[in-house]
């Protein structure tokens, strides 16, 4: 049975490397066609996350070429995660299935395949893992496997090497839109959908080309987000940390009683030294952790909309009427 499936890629600052992209596509998409899988009428979403180059330009060219690439514009840069989820709540109403993936190449187009067959075996999630990740440098490598290991420690279903590459049904799609998180995590948010799910092995090539969007400082941020919208362990761990702390400053205190017994301080030291190490302390840890989590109660109870779309090209070649803010 043939599936209507819409490919969506968010892209920020992506012209070196959309040409080839679309080329991959146009072949991909055929390929699936011929081997049954999907329709005619599937269709590649370019969702423009407000890029500072051309871009835009080049998804609207694309589009004039080829109907089967539509494009979404959003009205400025909202972040990866929500031109993504832009891009599927945009695709969720058009189609049977969703594969979201990055336009730098990275992921294996060859893996839709077998996400077609999972879904039709009747998993309405299908998650891509990689094999491994030796494109990765060795920081990259090991800090993503540490996030990994804490998102789990702190009770986070989460997949292993599963970055958002998947494959998300009608059904899905429409759970997911019910999910009204302003700090976004999708792969958190993903399993909390339900429904069956799998995963599907590929290897993760180098991107083509252009730079990686997600630097250490991006990757860092994006990490409390995730750990920060899925659990409220750091919270429960503040009294515990406080404690080993408060235990830490007793022996402390001891060490500069003897000291000033001995005859070995001058005036005030030991009631600054004692206090430092017993007040400062736990006060600065535990106002960051919920500074943490008080950063994101602001943002969500004031309902700002995720991303807003300035311009959305379809088969028509117009923008039809859709609903532009989430």
């Amino acid at each position: 049975m043939a599936y209507k499936l819409m490919v969506v890629i968010p892209c920020y600052n992506e012209e070196e490397v959309l040409p080839e992209t679309s080329r991959r596509l146009v072949e991909k998409m055929a390929s699936l066609e011929k081997k049954g899988l999907i329709t005619p009428d599937s269709r590649v979403l370019l969702v423009n996350d407000g890029s500072r180059d051309r871009t835009w330009e080049m998804i609207c060219q694309l589009h004039r070429e080829n109907p089967m690439f539509e494009g979404v514009k959003l009205s400025r840069n909202r972040g990866h995660q929500n031109a993504l989820l832009a891009g599927l709540m945009t695709a969720r109403n058009r189609c049977d299935i969703s594969i979201s993936m990055d336009a730098d190449l990275q992921d294996d187009m060859d893996a839709m395949d077998r996400f077609i067959e999972k879904y039709a075996e009747g998993c309405d999630v299908v998650y891509g893992v990689r094999n491994k990740r030796e494109t990765d440098t060795f920081f990259k490598r090991e800090t993503a496997l540490m996030f990994y290991r804490l998102m789990k420690g702190l009770g986070v279903d989460i997949t292993y090497n599963h970055a958002d590459y998947r494959l998300m049904s009608n059904r899905a799609l429409n759970a997911l839109a019910q999910f009204g998180e302003v700090n976004l995590f999708l792969r958190g948010l993903a399993p909390l959908v339900g429904f069956q799910s799998d995963t599907v092995s590929y290897d993760r090539s180098e991107r083509f080309a252009g730079e990686s969007k997600y630097p250490f400082k991006k990757m860092l941020a994006f990490a409390i987000d995730g750990i920060t919208s899925f659990s409220v362990k750091p919270l429960r761990l503040i009294t515990s940390v406080g404690l080993g702390i408060f235990v830490v400053s007793l022996f402390m205190l001891l060490y500069a009683l003897i000291s000033w017994i001995t005859g070995k301080t001058v005036v005030g030291w030991t009631s600054t030294l004692a206090s430092i190490w017993m007040i400062g302390g736990i006060q600065l840890l535990s106002l960051g952790i919920i500074g943490e989590y008080v950063g994101k109660i602001y943002n969500e109870t004031k309902r700002r909309p995720r991303f807003i779309i300035e311009r959305y090209l379809n088969e028509a070649g117009e923008d039809p009427a859709v609903d532009e803010t989430r």
